[in-house]
């Protein structure tokens, strides 16, 4: 059994990719409880700790671990500090917990390690930030120079840039170089391949136990993309609520967001692909793709909504799940009762598609490596 931990964890979506390109997420770590909800509902077999990386030591860790050898570590720590959207606050302390992710990978001791973040990374007043905090990493490992891959390219229905640092044990792996995760390549996806099949929206309910149950739309032929998302998960992950339903032909994450009568005819007055002027939302099109969903930000910042992207032909915006299947998250994920909580979540991941995508790569190495048939 090839193993995982987690690290800034969310609600799942690097953990999600791990899983479904081969691996076993054992330990997520998170110190938000509740974007952490999400994981300990979808990943029912996985340990999911609430814990602050920045002050978890070795002896934390070995407590958690148990003895068992881990062959990676994976993990987003927070990005607000280096984002191009908005402040980017040099600083902020948050940016401090990407060094605390290489401390962490030297604690742990993987076979290889995969760290994901914003583009803005990159810039000229964060780049050295980055350079320092990979110069902490212990040095039997080779550490690929950081790679700017794109969601779109690996099939998901969004234009979501991200930077990704990995490094291996070339004794325990195979190599793995920059030209290999930058060949990976799926056919585009659109907003119509991602979202068309998606029922309308359902009246918001107070009831904190439901989801925002809803059905697909009748008379409408799946996508070969949603049939995927459609689909029933590989065993060990989803909710015996979410899969009982979803093989009813009920999916989560469909409640409506209440608009005012002229913000309504302001949005069905929109050209798909153009800004609304008030909002700064943008309308999608069909025939395109969303841009980079945006998370809005907890309570501890004051609790502010992000953008959201407006339906391509019914004025309003995007619900939950649509957001979901714009992301790569398949149906039977379930978020948050609360929209909030919900597009913050999926606003914060890890593209499942992008992790799976560059997960199968590293599972095939790891898998071809002589040194795993011996741990």
């Amino acid at each position: 059994m090839t193993k995982i931990v987690d690290l800034f964890c969310g609600c799942g979506g690097f953990g999600l990719g791990a899983k479904q390109a081969g691996f076993e997420v054992t330990i997520a770590v998170d110190i938000d409880t509740t974007l952490q909800s999400a994981y300990k509902c979808n990943f029912p077999n996985t340990r999911v700790e609430t814990g602050d990386l920045s002050s978890m030591t070795e002896a934390d860790w070995t407590l958690l671990l148990q003895g068992n050898n881990i062959d990676g570590v994976i993990g987003g720590p927070p990005c607000q500090g280096y984002s191009r959207i908005g402040k980017g606050n040099i600083d902020d302390p948050r940016r401090s917990l990407i060094r605390h992710f290489f401390r962490t990978v030297n604690i742990i001791s993987p076979k290889f390690f995969v760290m994901e973040n914003v583009e803005g990374l990159l810039d000229n007043k964060n780049a050295q930030e980055l350079f320092d905090a990979i110069s902490m990493a212990d040095k039997k490992y080779t550490v690929l120079p950081p790679i700017v891959v794109d969601a779109s390219k690996f099939g998901a229905p969004t234009k979501r840039k991200r930077v990704v640092v990995i490094g291996f044990d070339p004794l325990a792996l195979e190599t793995i170089t920059p030209s290999e995760i930058l060949d990976i390549s799926k056919a585009p996806t659109t907003v119509h391949d991602a979202i068309s099949d998606i029922g309308e929206p359902v009246a918001q309910q107070k009831d904190k136990n439901n989801l925002g149950w809803g059905q697909y739309r009748e008379n409408t032929r799946p996508s070969e993309y949603a049939k995927i998302m459609r689909s029933q998960p590989i065993k060990g992950l989803g909710s015996d609520v979410a899969l009982d339903l979803l093989a009813k032909g009920f999916v989560s994450g469909n409640f409506d967001t209440t608009h005012l009568p002229e913000v309504r005819a302001r949005y069905g007055s929109i050209q798909p692909g153009q800004i609304d002027p008030v909002s700064r939302a943008k309308k999608l099109s069909w025939e395109g793709i969303c841009p980079t969903l945006r998370a809005g930000t907890g309570a501890d910042k004051g609790s502010h909504q992000a953008v959201r992207p407006i339906h391509p032909t019914a004025p309003r915006v995007i619900t939950v799940r649509e957001a979901a299947r714009l992301q790569g998250f398949p149906d039977w994920y379930c978020f948050h009762n609360t929209k909030w909580h919900s597009f913050r979540m999926i606003g914060n991941s890890v593209s499942p598609l992008v992790s799976e995508g560059i997960l199968k790569l590293i599972y095939r190495k790891l898998t071809r490596s002589p040194s795993l048939a011996k741990s």
